[in-house]
């Protein structure tokens, strides 16, 4: 692909009028993790990364802090039996694994599961689903298999081709239900566009 036809798109519509450096190397690790990919879902990957961590393309983490984390996540916190059936069963779990990355990838199992797809320790190194190489090989795979939510591209996208607005608005189900589903949708069709200016195939 040509990269600079498609980030001068970006600049003239989801991403623009100027893109800073984290914002191009973000999107250019997104771009090589979706290598292969078909044209809708790598613009819904952009899209969903777009929204997800406020227009900087950087892998985030969580908000929040130590005292939230141990509420939500940790065996002694609120919800232990939700903990423990996600595989924080430690006391710590909760301030370990924590919402990282493009999308937030949460709980012990889900850590250990990641990394096994990936032939990475990512429960031993929760951080490194912060960088953005492997965040963007984290949100490909978990996409493409469905890690998230049950649903993944196939459910929603077409084999080849651009998608619809209305495919796009679906899609959010990959992820969220329908949180902001319109607005994404919106995000993903302009990423589309952009891809289609520099060659996607």
């Amino acid at each position: 692909m040509d990269n600079a036809a498609f980030f001068n798109a970006c600049r003239n519509g989801v991403m623009g009028p100027t893109l800073d450096a984290d914002e191009v190397s973000g999107a250019e690790a997104i771009l090589k993790a979706m290598d292969g990919a078909p044209l809708a879902n790598c613009a819904y990957a952009l899209a969903t990364s777009w929204h997800e961590t406020a227009h900087t393309m950087q892998p985030v983490k969580e908000y929040g802090g130590p005292s939230y984390f141990f509420r939500m996540y940790d065996p002694q916190g609120q919800r232990p039996a939700l903990a423990k059936a996600n595989g924080n069963v430690h006391p710590g779990d909760g301030a370990k694994y924590f919402g990282r990355g493009y999308v937030q990838l949460t709980w012990r199992a889900n850590y250990r599961r990641a990394g096994q797809r990936l032939g990475l320790n990512l429960e031993a190194q929760p951080e490194l689903a912060l960088d953005p190489t492997v965040a963007a090989l984290i949100l490909r795979r978990g996409m493409d298999e469905a890690w998230f939510t049950g649903k993944g591209f196939s459910d929603y996208m077409p084999a080849s081709g651009p998608a619809n607005r209305g495919q796009f608005i679906k899609a959010r189900r990959i992820i969220n239900g329908t949180d902001k589903s319109d607005l994404i949708a919106g995000y993903a069709t302009a990423f589309q566009s952009a891809l289609m200016a520099g060659g996607w195939q």
